[in-house]
């Protein structure tokens, strides 16, 4: 019997259009090793890493007269070819040059009719750098059944060590149109409504779609009843469009741990006052009106140790772990002291969870062990099932590992989540600590957000900033 689509997982396809892909990117900067890294080596190291991710070779089938949930079945006529792909860069093959063939991929939709993902690796990057850039489709990545395949593609160790190829994987035949339906029909015994549900969302019908997303992902639009007042409106919930824009920031580790140290707050609660402050500083270069009490809503999915009276990310080698939460969180942008800003937001960031207005985690995942690449895909999906009024921005801040991975024999140097946009949303910002660095990621719409790239550099401000009220 082929394997199901959950109702969550579907509903990203329903939900999907042109100006809403429902597909979580990341771009790794990897320094070129003397024995070389080109598309051969990467695709022997992707296939050989494939049966780790039994779900990428798998595609999507809708059932007849959409009676059900649409089925993951073996692509018979799978390439991985198609799906591994190679770039280049023009001269001088700059991170502005790359920035923008980002934002051209992250813009197209993936293939319906094949395995949702795509690997690109880019050549041409100055001061001997490739770039591999990864999407993988929402409905793919749950963090039970299926992670994203940068999970996989990394080691610990310099060196390849996938094991053999897998050359006895067999395509199992798809199931017949008739055999779905019947298949359709005996969960329609069990479940007499989900039939009619299926077909009005299969068609595009938002209510039925919302309805099955709320009995799935119920815990998280349970805990966020709670916010009954609207975000503010403004230029970051603008109609979406087809084009992005993607720029990119950095920040070391050890500065926000010291600056968390001399507050008594969190490393997390460090970044979203860097991130208060450069919003604050690009609503006021566009113009626009802030006053002391201008606040933008970011959700926040957060992942923490079970143990974090420490107040740090989780920094060891090994993929994330433990709980996850996911906040709605005010950010002080009306307020200019950034010591102020960082005390407001590590006394909400407390008090979402002393009061419960936490999403639990098992509500977003119900099981341990996510690399970063995942748990971002998780965060998106997320904000993808909540109302444009409820926030303004999303921000996926996922702490990675504290020591050096490689893809064969190239090192990883940087590591930068492309998180998707959700409907009228104009930023999206994903945030990944990654050996002694802290890595942004800002996906703008094209037409709502052409100066991301100076919010970018406003985020590097704001972490000189953070810095300086630290005594010496």
């Amino acid at each position: 019997m082929p394997d199901r689509l959950s109702a969550l997982d579907a509903s990203f396809l329903y939900l999907e259009d042109y100006t809403t892909p429902m597909h979580v990117g990341g771009v790794a900067i990897f320094r070129r090793p003397r024995a070389g890294f080109d598309y051969d080596k990467m695709l022997s190291l992707i296939e050989r890493r494939l049966a780790l991710v039994p779900r990428y070779r798998q595609r999507v089938l809708h059932v007849p007269g959409k009676m059900a949930r649409p089925v993951w079945v073996d692509d018979e006529d799978f390439d991985i070819t198609y799906h591994v792909r190679r770039s280049a860069l023009p001269k001088p093959g700059n991170d502005e040059q790359l920035h923008d063939l980002i934002a051209r991929l992250m813009s197209r939709k993936l293939d319906p009719t094949r395995p949702l993902w795509e690997i690109y690796l880019v050549e041409g990057l100055s001061k001997n750098r490739v770039a591999v850039i990864t999407k993988t489709h929402q409905a793919m990545v749950d963090g039970v059944g299926s992670i994203d395949i940068a999970q996989v593609m990394l080691d610990a160790d310099r060196g390849d060590s996938a094991g053999d190829a897998d050359d006895l994987w067999m395509p199992r035949p798809a199931p017949s149109g008739p055999g779905l339906l019947l298949e359709a029909v005996a969960d329609a015994v069990q479940r007499p409504g989900e039939i009619v549900e299926n077909v009005r969302a299969a068609a595009g019908d938002a209510t039925a779609t919302v309805q099955k997303v709320a009995r799935t992902f119920g815990g998280v639009v349970s805990a966020l009843r709670t916010a009954v007042i609207p975000a503010p409106a403004g230029p970051l919930n603008l109609p979406t469009s087809t084009q992005r824009r993607f720029a990119v920031a950095r920040a070391k580790l050890d500065d926000l741990r010291s600056v968390r140290r001399a507050h008594g707050s969190t490393v997390n609660d460090v970044v979203l006052s860097v991130l208060a402050g450069a919003l604050r500083n690009w609503l006021l270069s566009r113009g626009e009106v802030v006053t002391g009490s201008t606040t933008l809503r970011a959700i926040v999915p957060v992942s923490v140790r079970s143990a974090e009276h420490t107040g740090e990310q989780e920094s060891s080698s090994r993929p994330v772990g433990g709980n996850v939460s996911a906040h709605l969180v005010d950010l002080p942008v009306g307020e200019a002291n950034p010591v102020v800003r960082l005390h407001h937001l590590t006394h909400a960031m407390r008090a979402h969870s002393d009061s419960g207005q936490s999403v639990a985690a098992d509500a977003l995942v119900k099981a341990s062990g996510f690399a970063p690449p995942t748990l971002h895909a998780l965060g998106a999906r997320v904000a993808n099932q909540l109302s444009d009024r409820l926030f303004n921005v999303l921000v996926t801040n996922v702490p990675g590992p504290q020591v050096p991975l490689y893809a064969a024999e190239a090192k990883m140097m940087e590591m930068f989540p492309v998180v998707p946009l959700a409907k009228n949303q104009s930023l999206s910002v994903g945030i990944t600590s990654y050996n002694g660095g802290v890595f942004f990621g800002l996906n703008g719409d094209r037409d709502a957000m052409p100066d991301v790239d100076v919010l970018a550099t406003m985020i590097g401000e704001a972490v000189d900033e953070m810095i300086g009220t630290v005594d010496g």
